[in-house]
Formats: C-alpha cells, structure tokens, sequence
C-alpha cells in the first residue's frame, strides 16, 4: 500500500525520535481540537434545532457529547486489530477522514438527529488514541526515551482541549459575533455552527498531509529488512496492551510522567534492574490480579472520572443559561424578588469561548507547576486524600456565582475554575499513580489497564446525558443547582471511598520529588544542584530506607509508603 512506503529509518537506536513524535503530536491535537469543539455550543446547538424546550435541550446536548466517545470505545479494538493486518499508518490517516466526516456532518445536519450521526459516525471511524499510542511504543528504540516520549500525547491532549472549545466558542455563530464579515442571509446563517467545524477540518487535513507524506510506518512486520527492533518488549507490551480501549490519552499507567508536562530525568531510573525490581514483587502465577487494593482504586478513578465529565458538561450549559431574574440579583440588594438559583448566568457563546480558553491557561500552570510541587511536598497518597476530600467543594460553590454583584462575577469564576481545575488536575495523575503502584505483578498489569480504561470510559459516556437530564429537571424545579449538587453528592461518595482505600505499606513505592528553579534558588543548597526546568522523578525501588545522595533534592519527601 501506497500509505506504508518509507524513508530511511534511523541508524542510531539510541537516537531519540523527536521528528516522529512531533509528527504524531500534531495529529494527536487535532483530534481533541475536533472533539472538544463542540462543548460551548451543543446546547444552543439543540435549542436550534427546536429538540423539546428549554428543560429537556441539555439533555440532547449530553448525548451528543457523550456519543464520540461512546462510539469511539466501541471501535477501538477494531481499528487497533486493524492496524496490525495493514499497518499503523493507513489506519490513522483514514481516523483523520473520519473526523472530518463527522465536522462536516455536524456543521451543515439540519437536524440533531443528523447532527448525533455525525458524532457517532466519528467516533466509529476514529481508533487513533490507541493506535497512535501504539506508534509511540514501536518508535522509541531505547527504554530510557519511554518516560519523555509517552509525555508527548497527553501533553498536545491537553492542548487540543484549551484550544478545542476556544475555537467552537468563539467562532460559533459568526453572524452575530462578527456581522462585517458575514451577512445575515448567508451560508453561516442557516449554519450557524458550521464555521468552527470548518476550522477543525482544516486543521485535520494539515495533519492527514503531514502524516502521508511524512509520518512513517511502525508495524514490526511492515518494516523493511534490517530494522533494529527495540530491546525490552517486556516492559514495551505491557505498556500497548490495552491502547487500543484506551480513549483518553493520559491515562497510559506505564508513563513515569503521568501527564505533566515537567522534563523527565532519564536517569533516575535503572532500566536495566527495573524489571527485576517488578517480577521480584510477586510471583505472577501466584498472585491475582484484581486484589482488592486495585478494585477500589479503579472504582475511585471512575467516580473521579464521572464527576469530572459532569463539570465540563455542565459548565458550558450555565454559563449560557439566562440569569433569572433579568440581570442577576445580588444578596447585598434589598428585597430581591426572586432567587438567582433558578437560572445560569446569561453569557454569550463567544464569551464562553474565552472563558473556557482562560481555563485552559490555568490548567497548563496547575499542571505544569503546582502539581509537582503539591506531589513533593505531600507525597502522592496524602495528594490523593486531599483532593478528593475537597472535590465536594468545586461543585458545589458553582450556582452561588449567580448570587455575586456584577463587578465580582468574573473574579468569582476563575476562583471557580482555579479550584476546580486545582483539584481534578492532582486528582488523575495520583490515581494513575495509585494503580500503578498496586499492580501485584508485571503481568497482570495488561488486565488493570482495561479495567480502568473500561470504566473511565463507561463513566464518561453516562455522565453527560446524566448532568444534562438533571439540569433540564433544575430548570422545571427554578432549582439549577440541583445538577450541580448532584455532581457535589458523587463527589462526596468518592471521599468517603477514599477513606476506604488501603495506603499500600509492601512492594513499588514512587519517591516523587520537584525542582523548580526560581524556588529553589531561594534555598540553602549547593547552587551546582539546581535545574534548568521543572522536574518530577520518579525511582523505582523497593524497600530503601532513604535515597542515594545524588537523588536528593531541597524539596524531596519521604517515599509512598510513609506519606
């Protein structure tokens, strides 16, 4: 096939594949630029299409949302069975179509019902999260590139999803945001959403262009002759296992990274003793591998996962919801003649575009730089039970931004957002972390990934449809924030189980510990110590009392199991 013709492969193994992963990267962000697109709109979308009233058009808009992703699990096996016949590449190129059908489809459906076709017809025919977290495996030679290589994706994920709902927000309906450029009785008109779904088939087809001419073919049996293959498949299969049901890029459990966008110091770990260090903990044949620790970490990711998705849903729907009454009222004002509870806070869809691109911004530092420190200073156990005992508080502070003078209102929000994305930003990486550590063996690891991967998966395809049904009954009720203080109550489940989860005291521990420049500069050290970057490490090893003097850091704590 005319797709899998290659150029030269790299003659150093050691090399590591920055051209390659930069050339998936830009694939992989299109995608989630092309998913998350339509968060600000889809519940104008549904009130334009005159589905129900106003009660019932968050629930659509739910489905609509949670429909990709849905698909999208469901096909993901396939295509990834798939790229194995033909290759890797054919594969991802024709994801990239399928995602322009599905744009395309959305934009111009004169109808939800078309409109949910195109959404699920995407999702069927996309398999790329997997198969393109399969290349990355297959490329990277030298096990000591996997911790920096497997940053890469979640990295342009979490791009693609500041940039996705900036797109859909602010170039919906452009008739009304930017009449000079377009009249009323045009295309973008009748198609008021169809200008951001051509923005994100543009920047797909930049992608299928790049990846024909240049992304090469990783499938071992569609190499040319005389292909180094990489070294270590131990540890390289069972990070692949289960990608193909995968539907969410960070949550690869081998990454030493666990999405942060911190630089790896390769040599914190011994690639050659790690393996070892694993078999050495349990006898695969003799250990189970759902044990009860994994059980209730996985149930913890999928309440964490459930609410989370509630909160994206949701957000987009309030803010654009009308304030009830007119204009919003104030506790300060006297005698206000009605509750601000029984409506949103009447944003515009281009504000909500801003909005959701400022969050975005606040998302990148809270990941880049306070989770490292949050990680370091509390370890990753005391992380988890923290965040997740404050988790409550994100969900349920949200309706009383309608109750806030004019002038606080934006201050207020991003108080909002800050809180929120604090949380869930600590959250998922711990989790992964947790589960990690709770693997009794090597070879189990492959089972814990689909579980989790399953049920993240599952969680996220019934929360939408779940926050958008009980949004709709809080606009019957002139309640709203009975949506929101549902999601507070799952939330508040999640604590409680946290509780229950057992701190794991025997096997792999993490020791996590963070650098970060300016502070550390500040501190009594050898100044010949200090970073150039942001830096989390993570070593492997069992049963150390203490760590080797060259692992020291100002910042360090102790490890895990003592956290």
């Amino acid at each position: 096939m005319a797709l899998t013709i290659q150029g030269p492969p790299s003659p150093d193994p050691d090399k590591f594949p920055a051209w390659q992963l930069f050339l998936l990267a830009l694939v992989r962000v299109s995608e989630p630029i092309a998913i998350t697109s339509i968060f600000p709109y889809s519940w104008k979308l549904v009130l334009h299409f005159n589905v129900g009233d106003k009660s019932s058009a968050s629930f659509y808009a739910g489905i609509l949302i949670s429909s990709f992703s849905l698909a999208e699990s469901c096909s993901g096996m396939f295509w990834g069975a798939m790229s194995d016949r033909i290759g890797r590449k054919p594969v991802v190129i024709f994801g990239c179509v399928g995602t322009i059908v599905s744009l395309l489809t959305v934009g111009l459906a004169p109808n939800i019902w078309v409109a949910l076709a195109g959404r699920i017809t995407g999702g069927l025919l996309n398999g790329n999260a997997g198969v393109i977290q399969t290349m990355v495996g297959e490329i990277v030679i030298s096990p000591k590139h996997q911790p920096k290589a497997y940053a890469v994706m979640p990295f342009v994920w979490s791009i693609g999803t500041i940039l996705g709902p900036s797109i859909g927000g602010y170039f919906a309906e452009p008739v009304a945001n930017f009449p000079k450029l377009f009249p009323a009785d045009g295309l973008f008109a009748k198609f008021p959403y169809l200008l951001p779904n051509l923005i994100c088939a543009g920047l797909m087809i930049i992608s299928i262009i790049c990846g024909w001419l240049f992304i090469e073919e990783t499938h071992p049996e569609k190499l040319r002759a005389g292909v180094v293959q990489p070294p270590n498949q131990h540890f390289r299969k069972s990070s692949m296992a289960t990608q193909a049901t995968d539907n969410f890029a960070p949550a690869d459990f081998t990454r030493e990274s666990y999405g942060t966008f911190n630089a790896i110091e390769e040599e914190a770990i011994d690639w050659e003793e790690a393996p070892n260090l694993v078999s050495a903990q349990a006898d695969p044949v003799s250990q189970k591998a759902f044990t009860s620790q994994v059980v209730m970490l996985v149930v913890a990711l999928g309440i964490f996962t459930y609410h989370s998705m509630t909160y994206d849903h949701l957000l987009p729907i309030y803010l654009q919801d009308a304030r009830s009454p007119p204009g919003g009222r104030s506790l300060l004002a006297e005698k206000p003649q009605t509750s601000s509870f029984a409506g949103g806070l009447g944003l515009s869809v281009h504000d909500v575009g801003v909005i959701l691109s400022i969050q975005g911004l606040i998302a990148l530092f809270i990941q880049a730089i306070i989770f490292p420190l949050m990680a370091s200073w509390l370890g990753i156990w005391k992380s988890f039970i923290v965040v997740t005992m404050c988790h409550p508080l994100a969900y349920f502070v949200v309706p009383w931004l309608a109750w806030l003078p004019e002038n606080w209102l934006y201050p207020g929000l991003f108080a909002c957002l800050t809180i929120r994305n604090l949380l869930s930003i600590v959250a998922y990486p711990v989790l992964l972390i947790l589960i990690k550590e709770a693997v009794p063996s090597s070879s189990s690891l492959g089972k814990i990934n689909g579980l989790a991967a399953s049920t993240g998966a599952a969680c996220r395809t019934i929360a939408s449809p779940i926050a958008g049904y009980l949004y709709g009954v809080g606009i019957q009720m002139e309640f709203t924030p009975i949506a929101w203080w549902a999601s507070a109550a799952v939330a508040a489940v999640g604590a409680v189980q946290a509780i229950a989860v057992r701190q794991r005291t025997d096997g792999i521990q993490h020791e996590v510990h963070a650098v970060v420049e300016p502070i550390a500069s500040l501190l009594p050290h050898d100044t010949s110590r200090r970073r150039h970057s942001n830096m989390m490490r993570s070593s492997l090893g069992a049963g150390r009392s203490s760590l080797d003097a060259h692992e020291r850091t100002p910042l360090r704590r102790s490890r895990a199991s003592s956290m």
